[in-house]
């Protein structure tokens, strides 16, 4: 197998365990707030930690396969890839029909501060996982760790998004301007994770 393997699944498991906290505390915080970006940002890092666990399962398979299979390997790898687009493009649908759902039925945001530093931190381990994973590629390239390098690109691109939108929900909760930015937040996170799962999927 790939001579960088055992740092790959080093990594691997390693944002598993940093992403499993995250769906509880951010659900936790959506039930606090009723943001709309708060609930969307509960969903997608679920599905994101499903997707992450079924990348490691895969890579740790092919690193303990006895002997090396063509086939196998790419029945694998694409099973890596398509779950993990598919997960991308289900959080994204469950995130349009809840952003739709919260724009008729819009309340002033509760206490956002647990949701705002989860996704301040993601920021800065998804940056790092990021550029951690395409140094990996650019070491020796394998279609398990691109496809990792492209989820959590987009991770750190959506939990941007998320800092802005609930730093104005705790800012100003109850100014005009906090719903758009509320919103829109949920609607950039959407269409860019339907995107990159579009994406991934199609390849």
């Amino acid at each position: 197998m790939q001579k960088n393997s055992p740092k790959g699944e080093k990594t691997l498991l390693a944002s598993l365990l940093l992403s499993a906290p995250g769906p509880i505390v951010t659900g936790i915080s959506a039930l606090l707030s009723f943001s709309a970006t708060q609930v969307a940002d509960f969903f997608r890092r679920t599905t994101e930690l499903a997707a992450i666990a079924v990348a490691f399962w895969v890579y740790r398979r092919l690193r303990q396969m006895s002997e090396p299979n063509e086939d196998k390997q790419a029945h694998m790898e694409r099973m890596a890839e398509r779950f993990t687009g598919g997960a991308m493009i289900f959080s994204a649908v469950i995130l349009l029909i809840i952003t739709i759902f919260r724009i008729f039925s819009y309340q002033v945001g509760g206490n956002v501060t647990m949701g705002l530093v989860v996704a301040a931190l993601g920021v800065l381990v998804n940056t790092w996982f990021w550029l951690r994973y395409r140094a990996l590629n650019r070491e020796n390239y394998d279609a398990v760790m691109a496809v990792q390098q492209k989820l959590y690109r987009a991770k750190a691109c959506a939990d941007i998004c998320v800092v802005v939108a609930l730093a104005a929900v705790a800012i100003a909760p109850g100014h005009p301007v906090t719903w758009y930015t509320d919103v829109i937040g949920s609607v950039i996170i959407t269409f860019y994770l339907f995107w990159n799962g579009l994406r991934t999927v199609q390849k």
